[in-house]
């Protein structure tokens, strides 16, 4: 019997589809119970989004002031004590709030963690990639501990609305938290544009741009498909643009329906980011250029010319 504890992702009061995505991986464990773990000052709107995912069993909030920012070392020994309940997994998404958190949860609950589950083979066999995407390994987990795992949420779609919204239920923790961590600010970027890692459009640019001020066209061209921008990691270090905007491996990984790399020649560390893109564009002047490799469709020539023309097309 299989029972799994999703630690929702939510930030300024709303669900974030990282979540959804992860019920559709514990769908396919062939979970018996699938429940959903929300903590916050004020939970009561965001366990109502969760509620109405399909495949959730119940939803549990833990309301507490602690709570009103996602600090790891806050959520870790909540949700510790909250997987002792009887759970078999606990899961969390593979996003930067699921990196930092899950590692401390596993060492809380003194068992190893299985990172960047793409594919489930059973309960407790899964894939995932090694060596920056080039490789894909099969684990196999010890069926007498309780599995904690990250899931690569590119690689698996939201779960839709349900018929019916699942309880919420408040759940009391006797759990002392630590108070070596606090929360100062958060410092995040500010934009109309759809956010990264949710897009259905990315725009990327790389190194070739040459400069910040020439990253311009890169933004224009976003905004004229309604396309989230992202860059290259060569991009990120030149100080082109800040580092949230970063794709592949030490980056962001995305699943947009549509991903156009301009001037971008195409590391493994990157296209390990987009590997599950549906359709990939590559704008490159280097025919030989590795990108063109996976490119659904590719254009060789210069950017500087080929986009302002693809743009005045749009």
């Amino acid at each position: 019997m299989s029972k799994v504890l999703i630690v929702a992702e939510h930030l300024d009061g709303k669900l974030n589809a990282s979540t959804a995505r992860c019920v559709t991986c514990a769908k396919e464990i062939k979970a018996d119970t699938i429940d959903v773990l929300v903590l916050a000052s004020a939970p009561d709107a965001i366990a109502g989004e969760a509620a109405r995912i399909d495949g959730v069993s119940k939803v549990l909030t833990v309301s507490r002031a602690e709570n009103e920012h996602a600090l790891a070392a806050i959520f870790a020994p909540q949700v510790a004590a909250a997987a002792k309940n009887g759970y078999t997994h606990v899961f969390a998404p593979s996003t930067t709030f699921g990196k930092d958190l899950a590692p401390r949860i596993a060492a809380l609950l003194g068992v190893a963690q299985v990172s960047d589950v793409m594919a489930v083979e059973g309960a407790h066999t899964f894939k995932r990639p090694i060596y920056a995407g080039n490789a894909i390994v099969t684990v196999e987990a010890p069926q007498d501990q309780l599995l904690v795992a990250t899931v690569r949420t590119a690689s698996y779609a939201a779960a839709g609305a349900g018929a019916n919204a699942a309880p919420i239920e408040a759940l009391a923790l006797d759990v002392a938290l630590p108070n070596h961590t606090r929360f100062v600010e958060l410092a995040q970027g500010k934009s109309d544009r759809p956010d990264l890692q949710a897009a259905g459009r990315v725009v990327s640019g790389g190194r070739a741009l040459g400069s910040a001020d020439n990253f311009k066209i890169i933004y224009a061209l976003a905004d004229k498909l309604g396309a989230a921008v992202g860059a290259s990691r060569a991009a990120v270090d030149a100080g082109y643009v800040p580092s949230d905007l970063q794709v592949g491996q030490t980056g962001k990984i995305i699943s947009p329906e549509l991903y156009i790399a301009i001037g971008i020649s195409g590391a493994i560390q990157h296209l390990t980011g987009i590997k599950d893109a549906g359709t990939i564009v590559a704008i490159n002047k280097d025919a030989e250029a590795p990108i063109f490799e996976i490119a659904d469709y590719g254009l060789v020539g210069d950017l500087f010319k080929l986009v302002p023309e693809f743009e005045q097309a749009l």
